[in-house]
C-alpha cells in the first residue's frame, strides 16, 4: 500500500462548480447526546453526517470517572485534544498529565488509554478516521460487565477496540 504524497491534496471529491448549502451547526450549549455514569458524550459529527470521513466528539468526565484500559484499533487513528481540565493519556509508552491544548495522535495500532483521575472535571475532543460508529460502543459500554465472555469479545470486535 503506497501513501499519498503529504504534499498533495487529494482527488476532488465535490465536482459541482457553485458550492452548495450543506454545513452543519451545533452550539456548545446543545444537551449531550449520551450521559453514562460521570461521563457525558457529544456527537458533534458522526460517520453518519460526515458520509464516514470521520467522527468528532466531545467527552466531559467528572472527576476521578476513570476510562478505558490499554488497548488499539485496526481500522481507525484516534486523536485527543484536551479542552479544560487534567486528562491521562497513555501514548503505549508512558502516561501524562494532558491539560488544555493538548493533543494526542494515536495512528492504527497504536496502544493508548486515557482516564480522569483528578478530582476536577475534564473535557476532551476525540477524534476517529476514518469515521467508525462509535455512538452504540459509547452507549453500551457500561454494560459490558453483564455480557457473557462471548458476547463482550464479540461487541469488542464489532467496535474495533482490542484491549490487552
Amino acid at each position: 500500500m503506497s501513501l499519498p504524497d503529504p504534499k498533495a491534496y487529494p482527488a476532488p471529491r465535490y465536482t459541482g462548480d457553485e458550492g452548495e448549502v450543506s454545513a452543519r451547526f451545533r452550539p456548545a450549549t446543545a444537551a449531550p447526546d449520551h450521559v453514562s455514569g460521570g461521563t457525558a458524550y457529544h456527537y458533534l459529527s458522526t460517520t453518519a453526517s460526515t458520509d464516514g470521513e470521520y467522527g468528532l466528539y466531545r467527552v466531559e468526565m467528572g472527576p476521578e470517572s476513570g476510562g478505558p484500559t490499554t488497548h488499539f484499533h485496526k481500522a481507525m487513528s484516534e486523536a485527543f485534544f484536551v479542552l479544560s481540565g487534567t486528562v491521562r493519556l497513555f501514548d503505549g509508552e508512558k502516561w501524562v498529565n494532558a491539560s488544555s491544548g493538548d493533543h494526542l495522535y494515536v495512528p492504527v495500532g497504536g496502544l493508548h488509554a486515557f482516564r480522569n483521575e483528578s478530582d476536577e472535571p475534564a473535557s476532551m475532543l476525540m477524534l476517529f478516521a476514518p469515521g467508525a460508529p462509535r455512538e452504540e460502543y459509547f452507549e453500551n459500554i457500561s454494560r459490558l460487565g453483564d455480557l457473557t465472555d462471548t458476547e463482550r469479545a464479540e461487541f469488542c470486535v464489532r467496535h474495533d477496540s482490542f484491549f490487552l
